[in-house]
């Protein structure tokens, strides 16, 4: 806990585009004519970019290196706080498109404890027509938080792939990740009071 914010940013940013790298390799591709200086061959490019989706304000961790990983990604935001009462999630902001037509999306999440944030904005996603194959990155889970994605997925006709760097022991009492990094949204930016 007494990693200074700003290492803490550079850590996680690190740990993103290894997670990032592994999660692109799912998106599709076209075959295109690079013209080279001694000659033409082949490569790819991304069919569409996928959008970027923090779920604020800890998935902001993970955005810089996703936008260097795809710069012509659009990026939404969901805004989701935790009742720390319920441990339910609660929505205070979405600036994501209201039609995806199919489009990938890639949601970004440093901490999947719970599951609650992440299930309600690929429920959102979903609703909206994005495709229901949903990317989710995170550098830790919990095993209850990864169990509820797979029953809420199921129950609403989507599909979660889930790329992180560590599956940890369990929730505590208060729905912690243990043993857990501490608030990913404090660690990055500090405490907001």
């Amino acid at each position: 806990m007494d990693t200074p914010n700003a290492a803490f940013r550079r850590e996680l940013d690190r740990i993103g585009v290894v997670l990032l790298t592994s999660a692109t390799k799912r998106l599709t591709t076209l075959d295109v004519v690079v013209q080279t200086p001694l000659t033409s061959t082949r490569g790819k490019r991304l069919d569409m970019p996928p959008l970027l989706v923090p779920v604020l304000r800890a998935g902001l961790g993970f955005l810089e290196a996703a936008q260097y990983l795809l710069p012509e990604a659009d990026v939404g935001f969901v805004g989701i706080a935790r009742d720390e009462r319920t441990h339910q999630p609660v929505p205070y902001s979405t600036k994501v498109p209201d039609e995806l037509l199919g489009r990938s999306c890639i949601v970004l999440d440093p901490m999947l404890a719970t599951g609650g944030s992440l299930a309600l904005t690929c429920r959102l996603l979903v609703e909206r027509g994005a495709d229901p194959t949903i990317t989710v990155v995170c550098a830790i889970a919990a095993p209850e938080g990864l169990t509820l994605l797979d029953r809420e997925s199921a129950a609403h006709g989507f599909e979660v792939v889930v790329y992180t760097a560590a599956l940890d022991e369990k929730l505590d009492g208060n729905a912690f990740i243990v043993p857990g990094l501490g608030d990913a949204g404090d660690r990055l930016f500090g405490r907001p009071d």
